[in-house]
């Protein structure tokens, strides 16, 4: 498995937003195993920030199940099972396929443009193997087909499972091989959308996920192989 790139702390997002990524990444792939203490002194002299963003992120892994926060004692990386991932997985690819076949029969001209065009982009990122500029892709495409469904209480539901699966889903992209097989399930999902085949956008979407659950299981099987626990 390929190792994530450490992530500078300058660039795109906010202070809070790169630090929650680069935790997060480091507990899908294993480097903070579960039951390691967050300690936010620690983690701001490593990521060279104050403790003030890095107790944001912190509220942020314990709302999106990473991380368990204790009174008084701090936080905690989480274990989760990969029973949890299962349902997790299985919920949203069932949220994301109603959005996709919503999509493929309300979205705009223009909405249509910018996705293709987030497509294009995405397809750009596989090919220079940028897994970061592909995770920020990747964000917008299924931001774009949560839009595009015109249901602002499917987005909402969609997008706050979309956050809880979130870590997991870009995990995947340290594999370079799960970047292209990506792009091809994103094409086919494109193709259905624009073609105004409902059933097929829902299928494909559906498709795409259950594919991104089969990739974070084995980035879960991996980094369990690396742990201590596990030599």
């Amino acid at each position: 498995m390929t190792a994530v790139t450490a992530h500078p702390l300058a660039g795109q997002g906010s202070l809070c937003e790169r630090v929650f990524s680069r935790l997060a990444d480091e507990i899908v792939l294993g480097q903070l195993p579960p039951g390691t203490h967050l300690d936010e002194k620690a983690i701001a002299s490593r990521c060279g920030v104050s403790r003030t963003p890095v107790r944001e992120a912190l509220k942020q892994l314990a709302a999106t199940g990473l991380a368990n926060y204790r009174p008084h004692r701090g936080s905690v990386v989480r274990s989760l099972t990969s029973a949890d991932l299962d349902l997790m997985f299985e919920a949203i690819a069932e949220l994301e396929s109603s959005c996709a076949r919503y999509a493929a029969l309300r979205m705009t001209l223009p909405e249509r443009e910018a996705l293709r065009a987030c497509h294009a982009l995405g397809r750009q990122a596989a090919r220079e193997r940028d897994m970061e500029l592909y995770d920020r892709a990747n964000r917008e495409f299924h931001a774009l087909v949560f839009a595009g469904a015109h249901n602002p209480f499917l987005q909402e539901t969609t997008g706050a499972l979309r956050d809880r699966v979130m870590p997991f889903r870009r995990g995947q992209f340290a594999r370079h091989e799960r970047l292209e097989e990506s792009v091809l399930e994103h094409s086919r999902v494109v193709n259905a959308i624009l073609a105004g085949d409902a059933e097929a956008a829902g299928q494909e979407m559906r498709n795409h996920l259950l594919s991104a659950r089969m990739a974070a299981a084995r980035l879960s099987a991996a980094a369990a192989a690396c742990t201590p626990a596990a030599l």
